[in-house]
């Protein structure tokens, strides 16, 4: 039985005075709106309504429920009025989840011109490159970059697409030699990315195709940022993605290592917890994201 629409029918038959006029407001039949208040009665071990063929009166039992659940009913119905009324006000408190390295190149930038336009927003982002549990941590959305996602109870919306490329430094270059094609990055000092699906193994793409090298990299680190500098500092070959790498190609402290080649290009999702329409705080906070992701 659901409580609230029995107690709802309830409430119009009483201020109907009629079960068939009660009917005709809720489309339904007296005979089934006569059948749901004789099993509230049950339920309750108590008569709320004495019938006769020619009228109907409240019981105290029945008078205490109607009155109870006026009140009930009023108090659900306000609710879901201010909820209606707020869902679409940038408010209330917004937990964002992401990696460090796309938190901190990407995420960090906007978020002055983003808070400036919310002041009444309260902000939690929390930094991880481990994929944590969104529903545990009570998070809004998550920003993760993955290939693809797997199917869970999750939500998630693609908002853009990451490129995986090969730098070094000038400098390590000139030491090590320049790689003609990709077998030949198996001779140099690979520093592997420890959380990532090719950690061992790169899968490269370019003219010619697809080309597998297994790998054994001397150094692995967990943080992109981290293996960027590495890079720069001369200490060998590794991938970044774009949103890390872009900023120190253009000055020049790293350069792409096999223009041609790179690895697939895993996307970017926005994953929610709900499969309700993400509420104004989060649409507001994507839209701000998407504007740097499609420049």
């Amino acid at each position: 039985m659901d409580k609230l629409s029995v107690m709802h029918a309830f409430r119009r038959i009483v201020e109907r005075g009629s079960f068939a006029r009660a009917a005709e407001d809720l489309g339904v039949s007296p005979a089934l709106l006569s059948r749901e208040i004789k099993l509230l009665e049950q339920s309750l071990g108590a008569t709320l309504l004495t019938r006769t063929t020619r009228s109907m009166s409240l019981t105290d039992a029945g008078r205490l429920y109607y009155d109870e659940a006026r009140g009930i009913l009023g108090a659900v119905a306000g609710v879901e009025t201010r909820i209606r009324e707020g869902a679409g006000a940038v408010r209330g408190h917004l937990k964002v989840n992401a990696s460090s390295s796309f938190g901190q190149t990407v995420i960090a930038p906007i978020l002055p011109g983003f808070l400036e336009a919310y002041p009444d927003l309260r902000l939690t982002l929390a930094l991880d490159d481990r994929v944590v549990d969104m529903v545990e941590g009570g998070f809004d959305v998550s920003i993760r970059i993955r290939p693809a996602m797997p199917d869970s109870a999750l939500v998630a919306r693609k908002i853009g697409r990451m490129r995986q490329r090969i730098f070094a430094a000038p400098a390590y270059l000139e030491k090590a030699g320049i790689p003609q094609a990709p077998k030949d990055i198996a001779r140099h000092r690979v520093i592997g990315f420890l959380l990532a699906d090719h950690l061992i193994s790169w899968e490269l793409h370019g003219p010619s195709g697809a080309s597998m090298i297994d790998l054994d990299p001397q150094i692995r680190i967990g943080n992109s940022l981290v293996l960027r500098d590495l890079l720069i500092a001369g200490q060998g070959i590794g991938t970044l993605p774009d949103f890390v790498s872009n900023a120190p190609e253009a000055r020049g402290e790293l350069v792409r290592v096999l223009q041609d080649w790179e690895l697939p290009a895993p996307e970017i999702y926005a994953v929610t917890a709900s499969r309700l329409g993400m509420d104004a705080k989060v649409t507001a906070f994507l839209d701000h994201l998407g504007a740097v992701l499609r420049s």
